[in-house]
């Protein structure tokens, strides 16, 4: 059995994966993204932390969080968001990947991977690969050409606060585009 071993930096800024279960395209779906959306606004009026980058895409998010000063619960935090979201996911009639007996006597759903991974950002540098991953993440994957043309990031807002380009690695771009993909290799995401 995997030992698996979190980093609690209080105050900390952290790099999450959160994937769906047997990574089913769950927020290919409107309602679940903005189901999403609200159950993360809860958490953060609940339990305050900074969302400094965040992309969404068909079956996993990317996110960097801030902890407030001496705070080290982000585990609970997805731990809620993960329950809400499915239990109110279902109340509304949407559906579940089969699971196996094993996982229905833990109580599991159908809905997320049983883990998330997490990174601790160790300094500025750590954090520009991480924020610039999380925004190439859907041309990484296929879905579009530029980050631009993708809704569900916060690429938008970091467009209008001035701090990348409008057309920041498009394909046109062929330099800054040969350098994310370098750099995507270097940052994985789990199975």
């Amino acid at each position: 059995m995997p030992n698996y071993r979190r980093a609690y930096v209080p105050g900390g800024t952290f790099f999450f994966t959160v994937v769906t279960c047997r990574r089913h395209p769950l927020f290919a779906d409107e309602m679940a993204r903005q189901l999403l959306g609200n159950v993360l606004r809860e958490c953060q009026k609940e339990w305050p932390f900074e969302i400094n980058a965040i992309v969404l895409l068909h079956d996993h998010l990317h996110a960097i969080w801030t902890m407030p000063r001496g705070d080290t619960r982000y585990s609970a935090r997805w731990s809620w968001i993960k329950k809400e979201f499915t239990s109110r996911w279902l109340k509304q009639g949407g559906r579940e990947q089969a699971i196996s007996k094993s996982q229905r006597d833990e109580n599991r759903r159908g809905i997320w991977q049983r883990r998330f991974w997490e990174h601790t950002l160790e300094d500025e540098d750590d954090f520009e690969r991480h924020f610039d991953y999380i925004h190439f993440n859907p041309v990484k994957h296929g879905y579009v050409n530029c980050p631009h043309e993708w809704e569900w990031s916060s690429f938008h807002r970091w467009v209008k606060a001035g701090v990348y380009p409008w057309h920041w690695a498009c394909f046109s771009d062929e330099s800054t585009q040969e350098k994310l993909r370098r750099m995507s290799n270097t940052i994985g995401e789990p199975e």
